[in-house]
């Protein structure tokens, strides 16, 4: 007996604009003519990637978001993919200026990533951007992030998974914030402590749009 097919995957995005286009310079004409099949929000369908980043501008969080790259960390698109997810001020990479972009699928293009070389160089970077720098590790003397309150200008730091930030950076941080863990191992990905951090920044000052309740 034959099995059934399996029906198409539905099509991400819309198709070519219908009608007369529109009189409006955020507008790509070539999404226009073909279609937009990018993962974006329905209200930057046909948009440039440039209208879109300047669009976010507008709405930006206060928080950034850094992460070590000493040995080439693989989470490190995972933790952009997630910052554009919560429309994070910026990115920052430390150490290494090479990473690996295919986990950010492609929202990179829709933030503003930075690099530094090191430590030091990342913090004075905060100093005069008045963030206040905290790291995310579970070391001695941290603080669980479920009962601890978020500066709202501020720099979340994260180290890569088992040797996790550098003492260089635990150093520099005003205060250390760990994730409470229930099972059997020692610490989670980089990627994953990178999004509870952050939805624990949107939980204590993002203003929630009443759709989204």
């Amino acid at each position: 007996m034959n099995e059934p097919m399996p029906a198409p995957a539905p099509e991400i995005g819309v198709g070519p604009w219908e009608g007369p286009w529109p009189d409006d310079t955020r507008y790509d004409r070539e999404l226009l003519e073909q279609g937009d099949r990018r993962n974006v929000l329905d209200e930057f369908r046909y948009w440039t990637v440039e209208a879109i980043v300047a669009e976010l501008d507008t709405r930006r969080h206060p928080f950034h978001v850094a992460i070590e790259n000493w040995a080439h960390d693989l989470n490190i698109g995972s933790v952009v993919r997630t910052a554009n997810a919560f429309n994070a001020a910026g990115v920052h990479v430390v150490g290494r200026r090479r990473w690996n972009r295919r986990g950010a699928m492609v929202t990179d293009r829709y933030l503003h990533v930075h690099h530094h070389e090191d430590a030091e160089a990342l913090t004075t970077w905060a100093g005069a951007h008045d963030l206040t720098v905290i790291g995310i590790d579970n070391t001695p003397g941290s603080v669980p992030i479920e009962t601890a309150t978020l500066p709202r200008d501020c720099l979340l730091v994260f180290g890569q998974e088992g040797p996790g930030l550098s003492e260089a950076t635990l150093g520099a941080c005003s205060q250390v914030l760990s994730i409470t863990q229930f099972g059997s191992t020692r610490s989670i990905n980089a990627g994953a402590a990178a999004a509870i951090a952050m939805h624990a920044w949107v939980r204590q000052h993002a203003v929630i749009p009443p759709a989204a309740r």
